[in-house]
Parts: structure tokens; C-alpha cells; sequence
């Protein structure tokens, strides 16, 4: 499930598997790990063609047509682009059941490109959000920390993408929706130049800065995805810019050796000074010490103005309500009509009625704020290209948070969304590193308009010095088209023991561990004829050679029964043999060790 699209697609023509036989297997995943195990809630509707889709795909095989990269392998598109097979609702209860008999021009392109399209994911309600969270379908977590947010809107697609319910998923990003993503879930993920590919079809958040694109899981899978999708599309005006911009293939153009001598601005004002900041710093300077290492040219870099050029330079808040009532306007039978409508009915989440409620405030699409707007938004266009000409760049590095990703139901801060929003210029989102307990750190490079071959090629480049990705602990491979069995061991006060000669034979801990969530569970039984002995029993770190510190207790004369999350530190240990059952008398220095060792 980890296997590259080029990898898939190589097995496809040796007869390994059947396109019909990857759906199946995606499913399964989805079936295991989305409403059940870590219960990620990253999939809201099934396309009930894709079966009989990748049928006809293979049949198309079989005859000796295969139209390109992506033939027969399944992909997922967020739940704002508009699918033949399924209802758009963009996450909102006003929208459910909302469904176009059409489809968006990027999902048209994949198709005929071959892919299938397996399944619409989750996002941030009218993606006007980075947790994704929404009144139609919820939360989605993070599948390599289950209490934090996967990002966002498009964290649908991360969270299944990361977590192998299909080879890549697209997104679409207004200010980091495609980015956040992959920098939580250990993606790579592009945003265009604005005018790379088409709108069409997108449920819209802001027409000046929509722009949908890949998230994949490498590189050379983000460049099959766009080779199949960019270009001007008729229905997209904005589209018409990319002639004469893309290269016959991006994926030909990817080079492993475009690291050395690579000259890389890092814009340190975007790193932050605040004491929260330092752990996102400390991953991705980690990075670029490697990357120097491999032959890449760092210089840090000022660009001059950005502070007061990034300060009320979006234009969502001026599009937001107009664009959302002509979308809705040019619709079949739509269920609302406008974002006033969908707040007068109440039909929105709570965490999005601030929002809803300041943007429908807005009187006039042509406003002075907006015009302000768009002086900025060009200013920092012709900024930032300044500072890579001037120095000579690829492009410019930053963190896409300032912070690691917030826990579920907090607000996202430290977003640097906006340099690449706002100024249109194209920006790549890559994985920097995991924090001490394994969560995922995305950084991004910005580079000149429509220099995306080049941003390409040096994010390969970096992703083959790096190697940095690796499938969250929540989903593993399953066992027979399921998910693994909780791993279950006894262990016993030893026989050994003082306490035990006098009685205690019965003494142990059970245990049930579910790596899917990392729930430890576990029942404790203490022979009542040594219960007044027994004074505490802990999980310990080391082993009992090197015994390290007390950190999980699991009996002190009360309740034998619970259950712990095991941190990244203790599923660490836990694989390696570092954690010990301790059982310590209720008086006397003597202690009493067991290994804690699952079967796998």
C-alpha cells in the first residue's frame, strides 16, 4: 500500500494485480481503519462505480490500451469537487445531498487520464477552516497523532492518503489547504501558480485564490497526478494564463542530482520568535543542515515589507459570500441559495459562525478593503520575485506552520499560508521531519511563477536526501483483509519473588494492546493472600538490567482494570524491548521486574 503510482502501474502491466483487485484492497483499509480502529473519519461517500470502473479499466488493459501513468489506479478527490457518482456537499449540512450531475474539470482530466476515483473525502466546512471539522460530517483525525488535527480544508485527503486508502488524493487550496495537509500527514503537496489548472467544478471559497492540486505521498507521484490535470481548461478563464508554461511532462523532468549547488532563500521572519516556534524550527533547521550536506546552497533573506504586505491582503472575505451565491446560482436545484440563507437556518458549525457571520457582513465585492487587497497582493508578487532574482534562487524556504499541528477542537496558529495565497506564486509543501514523539513537521518552498518544473524537481531532489516518509503507527498492513487482532500477554509477578513463595502465585497484569489506537488495556489480579503486600504495580522504561523511571500506574489497592494511551516514546520502547512491569512491595526496598513483551 505504500508502493509509488510508477511502482503500481508496473505491477498492473505484469498481471501482479488487477486494478479491481487495488480497489478491493483500498476498500478494506478504508473499512478497517476510517469508522473503526483509530476511526479517522477521513472518507464521507464511496463511488459505488469504482468496481465496476476498474473492470472496464482492466478489460481496456487486456486489449492492449493503456492511456497513460495513471490507468487503473485509485485515487480520492475532496468533497468540493463536483463527481458524476457522488453528492458535493463541501462538508456542509446545507449542501447534503447537493449533487451535480457533472463533474469537475480535474476529475474529468484523471478519469480520462484512467484513474478511478475511489472515494470523496472530509473537509473544513465550505473549506473555510485548517482543522477540517464541519457540520455534515464532522471531525477527521491525524492518523500519526490521533488527538491532533490532520490540517486543513482538505485534511480529508491527507488523513487517507497518509494513511494508504488509495495511491493520492487531490485538494484544493484558497490559503494552505492543500499545504497544512501535507506537512501533518508527512505529504508532499503543491500549490500552483495561480492559473496552473482550472476551478471549474470546485465549490468556491475565494475565485482570486482557488486552486485545486495533488497530495500524494512522493514527488514523482505529485508530478503523474498533475501531468494528467494542469492546463487551460475553456470554462476557467483564469486557466488561460498556463499556456505556454507546462513542460510535456513533469515527471520526465524530475532530476535526483538538482540538489547540488541549489540556491535556497530562507525566509527566517517566517520561522517566529516566540518560544512556541523553536520546535518547528529545530525540525526544519535539521533538514537543512542534512541538505547542505548533499550540495544545497542555504542564505538567509529578507524580504523587504512582508509583515505590513501580508496584514489585510486576503481576498476571501470579499469573495466568500459573492462567489458561494453565483456557484449556488449556476447550479441545478440547489438546497440554499446563499450563506445568508445557510446562516439564517441554522445550518453550520458552531466553530464556523464567527466566520460565516463576519464574512456575510460584507456589502459590495468591489470595496475599498478589496482593492487594498489586490495592490498588496501584487506588490508581494513582484517582492518576493525580486528577492529570487536579486539572489539568484530556486526558491524560498519556510516553515507551513509555525507550529505543530493543534490538537482537536483548538485553533491552528503559526499558519504562513499567505505568502503563497496571496502573491499567486507557486509553493511546494514537503516533509521537514517529526517532532520527538513522531509528529509530522511540513515545510514549503516558494518559487517564481510557473517555475513548478524547477520547484519539482528540487523537492525530489530533497525528498531522496530526506527520506522522510513513513505510514502512521494507527494504520498498519492488515491481516486476511482486516485489521490486526489486539496482541494479548499475561505477565506474572515472578515466581522467584519473596512475595510470591509466600503465596502469591496468582499475582499478574493482563494485557491488550491495540496498535491501531495505541490502547494499552489492563486487568490486574492480586492473590488475596499477598494483597496486603502489594503495594503498587507500574509500567517502567529499560529493562531489568537498567530499570528507567515509573510511567504508567496500573495498580495502587484500587481499581485493577484501565486502560492507557501509549505516548511515541512508550510504542518506541515497546518495540524495542524497553518496558517493564514492575510490582513493588507494600513495605521493603526489594522490587520485582517482568518484561513487558507483546507477541506480534
Amino acid at each position: 500500500m505504500e508502493k509509488s503510482i510508477e511502482d503500481l502501474q508496473r505491477a498492473l502491466a505484469s498481471g501482479d494485480v488487477t486494478s479491481r483487485q487495488l480497489v478491493d484492497l483500498y476498500l478494506a483499509r478504508i473499512e478497517a481503519y476510517d469508522q473503526q480502529g483509530p476511526a479517522l473519519n477521513a472518507i464521507i461517500a464511496l463511488n459505488p462505480s469504482a468496481r465496476q470502473t476498474a473492470e472496464q479499466l482492466d478489460a481496456e488493459r487486456a486489449q492492449g490500451k493503456v492511456r497513460g501513468p495513471l490507468h487503473g489506479i485509485p485515487v480520492l478527490v475532496k468533497d468540493n469537487y463536483e463527481t458524476m457518482e457522488m453528492p458535493t456537499s463541501a462538508g456542509s449540512i446545507a449542501l447534503a445531498g447537493f449533487h451535480p450531475k457533472r463533474d469537475a474539470y480535474l476529475v474529468m482530466r484523471l478519469k480520462d487520464a484512467g484513474a478511478i476515483i475511489l472515494a470523496k473525502t472530509n473537509m473544513h466546512e465550505l473549506a473555510a477552516g485548517i482543522t477540517t471539522t464541519g457540520s455534515r460530517f464532522g471531525q477527521t483525525l491525524n492518523p500519526y497523532d490521533l488527538d491532533r488535527t490532520p490540517g486543513g480544508s482538505s485534511g480529508g485527503t491527507g488523513a487517507a492518503v497518509a494513511a494508504d486508502f488509495a495511491a493520492a488524493g487531490m485538494g484544493s487550496d484558497t490559503c494552505g489547504s492543500i499545504r497544512i495537509p501535507a506537512g501533518n500527514n508527512n505529504l508532499v503537496g503543491l500549490r500552483g501558480t495561480q492559473g496552473l489548472s482550472s476551478r471549474a467544478g470546485i465549490v468556491p471559497l475565494s475565485s482570486t485564490q482557488d486552486i485545486g492540486g495533488p497530495i500524494p505521498r512522493s514527488i514523482a507521484d505529485l508530478a503523474v497526478v498533475l501531468d494528467a490535470t494542469v492546463g487551460a481548461d475553456p470554462a476557467d478563464a483564469q486557466s488561460a494564463a498556463s499556456a505556454g508554461h507546462i513542460p510535456a511532462s513533469f515527471r520526465a523532468g524530475l532530476r535526483a542530482e538538482s540538489i547540488k549547488g541549489a540556491r535556497i532563500g530562507v525566509v527566517r521572519s517566517l520561522f517566529g520568535t516566540a518560544p512556541e516556534d523553536q520546535e518547528v524550527a529545530t525540525v526544519i533547521n535539521r533538514a537543512i543542515e542534512t541538505l547542505k550536506k548533499a550540495g544545497a546552497e542555504f542564505t538567509d533573506v529578507v524580504v523587504p515589507g512582508l509583515d505590513d504586505l501580508l496584514r489585510d491582503s486576503s481576498m476571501i472575505a470579499f469573495d466568500f459570500k459573492f462567489d458561494l451565491a453565483d456557484y449556488l446560482a449556476h447550479s441545478d436545484n440547489p438546497p440554499v441559495k446563499s450563506l445568508g440563507e445557510i446562516l439564517d437556518r441554522g445550518m453550520y458549525h458552531s466553530a464556523l459562525e464567527s466566520t460565516f457571520r463576519l464574512r456575510n457582513a460584507v456589502e459590495s465585492r468591489e470595496s475599498d478593503g478589496a482593492r487594498r487587497a489586490r495592490v498588496k497582493q501584487a506588490a508581494m508578487r513582484q517582492a518576493l520575485q525580486a528577492v529570487l532574482d536579486e539572489h539568484r534562487l530556486v526558491g524560498l524556504l519556510y516553515p507551513t506552520l509555525r507550529r505543530r499541528p493543534a490538537r482537536i477542537g483548538e485553533a491552528q496558529a503559526g499558519t504562513t499560508c499567505q505568502v503563497s495565497a496571496h502573491s499567486g506564486l507557486p509553493a511546494l509543501g514537503l516533509p521537514a521531519g517529526f517532532t520527538d514523539d513522531e509528529v509530522p513537521i511540513g515545510m514549503e518552498i516558494l518559487g517564481a511563477a510557473f517555475d513548478e518544473q524547477r520547484l519539482l524537481s528540487l523537492g525530489y531532489a530533497i525528498e531522496k536526501t530526506l527520506t522522510l516518509r513513513r505510514p502512521p503507527f494507527t494504520t498498519p498492513a492488515l491481516v486476511s483483509g482486516r485489521a490486526p487482532l489486539a496482541r494479548t500477554v499475561t505477565v506474572s509477578l515472578p515466581g522467584g519473588s519473596a512475595v510470591a513463595q509466600k503465596g502469591a502465585v496468582q499475582t499478574s497484569v493482563q494485557f491488550s494492546y491495540d496498535e491501531t489506537t495505541a490502547a494499552l488495556h489492563y486487568t490486574v489480579a492480586i492473590d488475596d493472600r499477598a494483597a496486603d503486600r502489594i503495594g503498587t504495580v507500574w509500567v517502567n522504561s529499560g529493562t531489568a538490567d537498567k530499570p528507567g523511571a515509573a510511567r504508567h500506574l496500573l495498580y495502587a489497592g484500587r481499581a485493577t482494570t484501565g486502560t492507557v494511551t501509549l505516548s511515541a516514546g512508550d510504542r518506541r520502547d515497546l518495540r524495542e524491548g524497553h518496558l517493564l512491569v514492575r510490582f513493588y512491595p507494600a513495605s521493603g526496598r526489594a522490587v520485582f521486574d517482568a518484561p513487558l513483551a507483546l507477541p506480534r
